[in-house]
């Protein structure tokens, strides 16, 4: 059941990746638009080749449009789609400086406690998620700009947030079956100590 998790976490991962990836060019190409559409219509350029610049002007020469909606959205999958990942991984910033001289066993049971809480939360959030991309759908409510059904990013935030949350459920329940066993039941994780 573990290399299933860590699968489809390696695979959410790789999705929040490409996400990222697809945003920063994007927004890039939208800076340098932004900058060319600037500098096209400068009276400078207007007056040394005006119709140069018009026609780069009429090919569509500028920022992307909806730029800030397309960043908001995948931004936000791209969270949800790391969660996975970094969960089953042991990936979270933990700071030990008081539960280092702890027993191996309060140790465990503090882990124990705090992958409960964090699966409920994360539960939480995606039954919250859902509510919401309900609501959005309902209401018919799009983008200001690319108009586009503002119910397409909640669910694909929802997607991400599933699976965080699924795998965050697993984990609880394997560290609550270490507890009572007395047993790691889950491979020794890395965590990103500080």
């Amino acid at each position: 059941m573990y290399l299933f998790f860590l699968k489809l976490s390696r695979l959410m991962a790789y999705l929040g990746g490409a996400m990222l990836s697809f945003l920063i060019i994007m927004t890039c190409i939208s800076i340098v638009g932004r900058s060319l559409n600037g500098a096209l219509h400068s009276d400078m350029i207007m007056s040394v080749a005006p119709d140069l610049a018009r026609w780069l002007l009429d090919l569509g020469i500028g920022p992307v449009n909806g730029d800030f909606e397309l960043v908001e959205a995948g931004v936000a999958f791209s969270i949800f789609a790391f969660l996975p990942l970094c969960q089953i991984t042991g990936g979270h910033a933990s700071v030990d400086i008081f539960t280092a001289r702890l027993s191996e066993r309060v140790n465990r049971v503090l882990q124990m406690l705090i992958d409960l809480l964090f699966a409920a939360v994360l539960v939480l959030i995606a039954v919250q998620l859902f509510s919401g991309m309900q609501s959005k759908l309902g209401s018919g409510q799009t983008s200001l700009l690319l108009q586009y059904p503002v119910w397409w990013g909640y669910a694909l935030c929802l997607s991400g947030a599933t699976i965080a949350a699924a795998v965050s459920t697993y984990i609880a329940v394997m560290r609550l079956a270490g507890v009572t066993t007395g047993q790691d039941l889950l491979p020794q994780m890395a965590g990103a100590d500080h």
